[in-house]
């Protein structure tokens, strides 16, 4: 098993997630983060709209998933074709190892 962790920005969270869904895996986890790479970070316009100034984080969801080392390539090209725009901060993805998993409700070790 491999967990897969993508870094995108929030604009493209709904097309990621279909699109790994579409490629094999059972489900996703998301969670709204805020980062900081090499993209540019949005212009915010302050309160009643009298000053402007640049974000000091860029607005990113983490999405993780588990899937079966079988459809480890089909994912991540999946979660490339949704999200890449060909500029900076289009995200990151990580591919990393499972040794083990356990299911909280049967109390069993197995692989998913």
């Amino acid at each position: 098993m491999k967990r897969i962790e993508v870094f995108v920005p929030t604009i493209k969270r709904s097309a990621v997630v279909n699109a790994i869904i579409k490629a094999g895996a059972d489900g996703v986890t998301l969670v709204e983060s805020r980062g900081k790479g090499l993209s540019e970070r949005p212009l915010i316009g302050g309160a009643r709209g009298t000053s402007r100034y640049i974000a000091e984080y860029n607005r990113i969801d983490t999405i993780t998933t588990i899937v079966d080392d079988s459809k480890v390539d089909s994912v991540t090209k999946a979660i490339m074709a949704a999200a890449h725009t060909g500029s900076k901060g289009d995200g990151k993805i990580f591919v990393v190892p499972v040794e083990e998993s356990y299911d909280i409700t049967t109390q069993q070790k197995g692989s998913t």
